[in-house]
């Protein structure tokens, strides 16, 4: 970190705090702070939407994860543009016509106040989880990889959060995303090109595809029916669509945001435009892994990226162990690249050399098992060390490749995404618990202002709340993995409920009540069993388990012990 990118990296920042809490300063009343009074024209919808769900997890986590595993993590993605026109007809249009300011709030015109407060609560606690993640995950890699306290980087990240959340509410997080995914977009197109760039000067876009497929990193579309596999065509077009559909339909950080459009048509635009977007934008990210793989099949690279792994060997018994490794590694690197220097050279003459493909095949597959004897030293050198190390890979490469100013602004990059998803997650947890929780559990009538405060009070509360959750964190294998497997658990339920309340008259609130807390509790169990235990089935397949298995009982729970008549609610589609 040189003066300048200190700058970059405090100008934007600032100028982001600054600018929303002026230009959003202010709130008037509960309508104001929450909806930002209706105003949100159908861009800024689609961009906050993006931003929101683009964490910092995003741009740290997903080059990682293809620079190991390959592009197949984008069919995680393909059932969200379905989720989004589903989303379109029926959820946006009910949600307006019944004038709400939580997701929540619409199932008790529903059902009742106990359907209400069971889908709230179960939302606060995923959702309470999740934004500590979006503080703690750059937290833990910034402060690793720059040497600064990870306990002060998450107070920084969660105050500057905080200021211009507490001040405009909605309207401050819709303002100050569109700045955020402008500096977003720009640092990672900049990065992306700079490593094409940086490739050797013989080597075209083609050829470097071609190392990458060469290397398993290529394959997009798996369309195996293993339901092991954690990504498959399968599981994207079910699972994701699914978790998709509760995450926008259902999750008031992004309701929030659509809730706040000027009309019916300026959210469902905005939707839209997320929709056409999304898949691009990840696969965009995880094309950037994969040409920082290649990249690294031409220069130095660590036998573990995590910095805090070899300060740990270097302080152990083991270091001598670790170092015959590293010179093996260093002995690989250069027959990697005379070896790929050679393949490009075949390819400038148009020959796919099957000879020379399977001897990239071969190192990588040497390198591969240097990595895990590798982790087995840094697990014997420190018991509690996380010995994955797919969330180091980008930043490792953005601090020791890029030049001067870029690293500053890849740091306000990934900060700025951070602060996106932490701001769309307080204002949907002060929201929620001010209107679905503290506000409908009042016996007197309150004043608007008196809501206005305490919605700025939760607002306040849950950012403390997310701070101290992340001063407590602990990395999982893959911090991006570890939020949608926090989504998926509770995820599926609570789309059961909703998509229950929208699609039938027939089911009442007992029935609905009940098979929720069935399939809760049954979500719990094969999430113990079957994933964490067993690793016997992909986790985004508990969307589509704990939806359908919500839907099924509520309806046999109604015909076999409620029969009688049913709830008649105008809100319900036909």
């Amino acid at each position: 970190m040189q003066l300048f990118d200190w700058i970059v990296l405090i100008v934007t920042l600032l100028f982001i705090v600054g600018y929303g809490s002026w230009k959003t300063r202010g709130s008037k009343n509960v309508e104001d702070f929450i909806l930002g009074n209706n105003e949100t024209p159908w861009y800024t919808v689609g961009l906050s939407v993006m931003a929101t769900q683009a964490s910092a997890i995003t741009f740290l986590s997903t080059p990682g994860q293809a620079y190991h595993d390959g592009m197949g993590f984008v069919q995680f993605y393909f059932g969200l543009p379905i989720a989004m026109i589903v989303i379109c007809l029926t959820f946006i249009p009910l949600y307006h016509k019944s004038k709400v300011y939580t997701a929540y709030e619409f199932l008790e015109k529903r059902f009742d106040v106990k359907t209400r407060s069971l889908a709230a609560i179960l939302f606060l606690v995923q959702r309470g989880l999740g934004t500590g993640l979006t503080i703690y995950a750059p937290a833990i890699i910034l402060s690793a990889l720059l040497g600064w306290n990870l306990t002060v980087m998450n107070i920084i990240i969660g105050v500057l959060v905080i200021i211009y959340t507490f001040s405009g509410g909605t309207k401050a997080v819709n303002v100050t995303q569109k700045q955020q995914m402008f500096v977003i977009m720009s640092g990672m197109f900049i990065t992306f090109f700079l490593i094409l760039h940086y490739l050797p000067n013989d080597m075209t876009f083609n050829s470097a595809l071609h190392i990458a497929g060469a290397n398993d990193k290529m394959n997009i579309v798996d369309f195996s029916f293993n339901p092991e596999e954690k990504y498959t065509f399968w599981s994207g077009i079910t699972g994701g669509f699914f978790l998709a559909l509760a995450y926008f339909g259902t999750d008031q950080s992004q309701v929030g945001r659509y809730l706040s459009g000027k009309s019916v048509r300026e959210s469902q635009m905005g939707l839209i435009m997320n929709g056409l977007l999304k898949v691009p934008m990840q696969f965009f990210i995880l094309l950037t892994g994969v040409m920082v793989f290649v990249f690294f099949q031409f220069n130095p690279v660590p036998l573990n990226f995590n910095p805090n792994n070899k300060i740990a060997i270097e302080k152990s018994a083991y270091k001598q162990e670790y170092h015959v490794l590293e010179e093996k590694l260093v002995k690989l690197s250069e027959d990697k690249k005379v070896i790929n220097l050679l393949y490009i050279d075949q390819l400038n003459q148009d020959y796919d050399n099957p000879i020379l493909r399977k001897e990239l095949v071969a190192l990588s597959n040497k390198e591969k098992d240097l990595r895990d004897k590798a982790k087995e030293i840094i697990s014997r050198a420190d018991s509690n060390s996380e010995t994955n190390d797919k969330d180091y890979v980008f930043f490792h490469f953005i601090l020791h490749y890029l030049p001067k100013g870029l690293i500053g602004l890849l740091l306000a990059v990934i900060l700025s995404a951070a602060m996106s998803s932490t701001a769309s997650g307080l204002t949907a947890l002060a929201s929620t618990t001010a209107i679905d929780i503290y506000k409908r559990n009042q016996k007197e009538e309150k004043s608007e202002k008196h809501y206005l405060h305490v919605t700025k009070f939760f607002t306040l509360f849950w950012g403390i709340v997310a701070i101290l959750f992340a001063c407590v964190g602990t990395l999982f294998e893959n911090l991006i993995q570890l939020v949608n497997i926090i989504g998926s658990i509770f995820y599926g339920t609570v789309l059961g409920i909703f998509l229950v309340a929208f699609y039938t008259k027939r089911v009442q609130a007992k029935p609905m009540f009940i098979s929720a807390i069935i399939s809760q509790i049954t979500i719990f169990f094969i999430f113990y069993f079957m994933i964490y235990r067993q690793e016997k089935l992909g986790y985004l397949w508990l969307n589509f388990i704990g939806a359908i298995l919500t839907i099924v009982l509520a309806l046999l729970l109604q015909f076999l012990f409620f029969k009688g008549k049913s709830d008649d609610n105008e809100l319900v589609l036909d």
